[in-house]
């Protein structure tokens, strides 16, 4: 495991310690599925994704308040996969709040909307086991809220949600899959993929331009997005947001007291540990 640490000064009473996990993405398919399925087993290039991800719930048990899984746990709907993760997040000591993977059939094959997740949430056998669109957890006097993400918008139910969490007037940290934009990420994005879509939450047109048109699309912001992302930003008890889906670290702050932390792919062994004081 390789850890990274990060401290976010947020006016607790005490310390409380999270372990940041995202994107280990399990790729598992036996001969229940079908051969298509069992094609994809192993395409992240490592059999030791699930060992990893032991050992950073280990590390977790023993030096963390909590584990917060901001999704991608699985790779694609599969039934070893959805058996895996079934176990995984029995244990209590584990948040987690889906990413777009959970609901990927076969990794890419077809355009996401919210017919194909709630299609690919049946398929699971309604989910796996947690609550996937929203979740919160109260640890230490801060309020850990969970919000799906996965496909780059927000929706007005999950808007409402996150006020009545605010009622309970404890600091929040947010966890989701997908960053939201802030320039400096997008530029060490561009930097480091130039060729690419910067896959950020509520790019405006300008920043959209060098997007082919099938990631545009996907990728502009509703009405309902911007909404949220204005809630986020001036809402005072929102203090940390924890994302993954980049596969690389990067921490910046969105406004003067909001910190954005975004940690790189389990399937790597990264984890982060951060501690807020």
């Amino acid at each position: 495991m390789t850890l990274e640490k990060t401290t976010v000064s947020i006016g607790l009473e005490r310390p409380v310690k999270l372990l940041h996990v995202t994107d280990t993405h399990l790729d598992l398919a036996d001969e229940r599925d079908d051969e298509r399925k069992r094609r994809l087993a192993g395409r992240m290039g490592s059999p030791s994704e699930k060992h990893i991800l032991e050992e950073q719930i280990a590390y977790a048990h023993e030096n963390c308040d909590l584990l917060v899984h901001t999704g991608d746990l699985i790779d694609f709907v599969s039934i070893p996969n959805v058996e895996a993760a079934r176990r995984i997040l029995k244990d209590e000591h584990i948040f987690f709040i889906a990413g777009n993977h959970e609901y990927s059939q076969y990794v890419g094959e077809a355009w996401e909307d919210a017919a194909y997740r709630m299609n690919s949430y049946m398929k699971m056998g309604y989910g796996l086991g947690v609550p996937m669109f929203f979740n919160s957890k109260i640890v230490g006097g801060v309020n850990i809220v969970g919000i799906d993400n996965g496909y780059y918008r927000f929706e007005d139910w999950q808007i409402w949600k996150l006020k009545r969490e605010a009622e309970k007037g404890v600091p929040i940290v947010l966890a989701f899959h997908d960053p939201l934009f802030e320039e400096s990420l997008y530029q060490e994005h561009r930097r480091r993929a130039p060729n690419s879509c910067t896959y950020l939450v509520g790019c405006d047109e300008e920043h959209l331009l060098p997007y082919d048109e099938f990631r545009a699309v996907q990728q502009r912001p509703d009405e309902p997005t911007l909404r949220m992302i204005d809630y986020i930003r001036s809402e005072p008890l929102i203090r940390v947001i924890l994302t993954g889906h980049l596969h690389f670290d990067y921490v910046s702050n969105l406004t003067d007291s909001l910190v954005q932390i975004v940690t790189g792919g389990g399937y790597e062994g990264i984890a982060r540990e951060v501690t807020l004081v």
